[in-house]
């Protein structure tokens, strides 16, 4: 069965959801109501117990990370709502009991990046670039998810010069789980799916809560921290003129 709308595009198959962030004339920027349709996306796999949740994006690239379109016309106290909320999404995707894949393709940004990282399996089209300059304006989101994964030194380096970095240099830094073309990414599915019902639902979630995150309210607490502080518009201001 299909279901589609205008944000996100999702199929639903016997063990596995596919969901696709469909705001191409945006880069499927992370608007609030593309937030709210991918939450709301995750949520309904949760609840098909579906054994892998795949994360994909339609047009140039996967996503552009957090959409900056209007900030001008929206409080502080708004923007800091929309960042918790994508926060929010990432620690559903990260704590997810099932399987999650995310296939991404050209040029991604910010909280797009912390999007695909924050699934298990991580996979990129040879090419594929990614970039997260939260700190030019003072954001913290998704860091310490991103310092797991490649290790606080390297993620130090690439988050302090806020850095573009290559799918090959993710790769070697264990950003990215393996390379492959967007041709051959409907065979990355199938074998995520093999490798989702290699346990019986039981066992993964016993490996699930073993594997577990512990610092999921520190990270929203260090997220509302960094953009509660006076002056995110300025600062964003700043970042985006610059």
């Amino acid at each position: 069965m299909q279901n589609t709308s205008d944000l996100v595009h999702v199929e639903q198959h016997e063990h596995a959801t596919v969901i696709t962030l469909n705001r191409p004339e945006k880069m499927n920027a992370l608007s609030a109501g593309l937030v709210d349709a991918l939450s709301a996306a995750v949520d309904e796999a949760h609840t098909r117990r579906s054994d892998l949740i795949v994360l994909r994006g339609t047009g140039r690239n996967f996503s552009a990370g957090f959409d900056f379109g209007g900030y001008e016309a929206q409080s502080e106290g708004d923007l800091l709502l929309r960042f918790v909320r994508i926060e929010q999404l990432l620690q559903k995707i990260a704590t997810s009991p099932a399987v999650t894949l995310a296939l991404a393709h050209g040029k991604n940004f910010g909280a797009g990046v912390d999007l695909f990282g924050a699934c298990a399996l991580r996979v990129a089209a040879p090419g594929t670039t990614f970039r997260m300059p939260g700190l030019k304006f003072g954001l913290v989101l998704g860091t310490r998810r991103y310092a797991e994964i490649v290790g606080k030194q390297v993620a130090r380096d690439i988050l302090t010069q806020t850095r573009t970095f290559d799918a090959e240099q993710a790769l070697r830094h264990g950003f990215v789980t393996q390379l492959a073309p967007p041709a051959d990414h409907d065979a990355c599915i199938a074998g995520a799916l093999e490798t989702a019902l290699t346990l019986s639902p039981s066992a993964r979630a016993q490996l699930h809560q073993a594997l577990a995150p512990t610092s999921l309210d520190t990270d929203l607490a260090s997220l509302v921290r960094s953009a509660a502080e006076p002056g995110l518009k300025q600062r964003i201001r700043t970042y985006l003129s610059a």
